[in-house]
């Protein structure tokens, strides 16, 4: 079972960053990406259910090349990102958000950049994420740290009609990274 580093990596604002799981996460996470798109994108329940599932699964593994970080302001989640293996060299950003009320501070870069460290850190040479396109601002961040749109695949998920991006950043620190050319 996955439990807290409780290393606090910072303050950023009056937001507080730890590494790790504390009873009532879990919960608080699924929670803050259920209303936060429901509320800004009408997504439906299935979208809770996408974000609990693999969440559960992550917090059972006790894998030392995975980590979650929770961003808290006065003891309230406003914000994750995790970092969780999909291969022995490739790791997978999941969960990244940031309450609507904590944007602007830049909390979304730190947990970022936390993140990044932690993957080269423990020897992923690419990172990879999926998100959806109308997500400009997260898109933003992600191309400020080099990733590289790969793919885009239309559908209708979580009750909505999407536009899923797959994004990839080479951690190797070569210039060269697998996969298409950006369109």
């Amino acid at each position: 079972m996955r439990t807290s580093v409780d290393s606090r990596m910072g303050r950023d604002r009056g937001h507080t960053i730890r590494a790790g799981l504390r009873p009532g996460d879990l919960g608080a996470v699924v929670q803050l990406h259920g209303a936060t798109y429901g509320r800004e994108r009408g997504w439906d329940v299935t979208f809770e259910a996408y974000v609990a599932a693999p969440l559960a699964e992550f917090a059972l593994r006790a894998d030392h090349r995975e980590r979650i970080w929770i961003a808290e302001r006065e003891g309230r989640v406003v914000g994750c990102v995790a970092v969780v293996a999909v291969g022995p060299r490739v790791a997978q950003l999941r969960w990244f958000l940031v309450d609507p009320a904590s944007r602007g501070a830049g909390l979304g870069r730190s947990l970022l950049s936390e993140s990044l460290k932690f993957a080269r850190a423990v020897g992923y040479s690419r990172i990879v994420l999926w998100t959806e396109r109308s997500l400009g601002a997260a898109a933003r961040l992600y191309q400020e740290a080099g990733f590289r749109l790969l793919e885009e695949k239309p559908g209708r998920h979580w009750g909505a009609d999407v536009v899923e991006q797959l994004y990839e950043l080479d951690l190797s620190g070569s210039a060269e990274v697998s996969g298409p050319p950006r369109p």
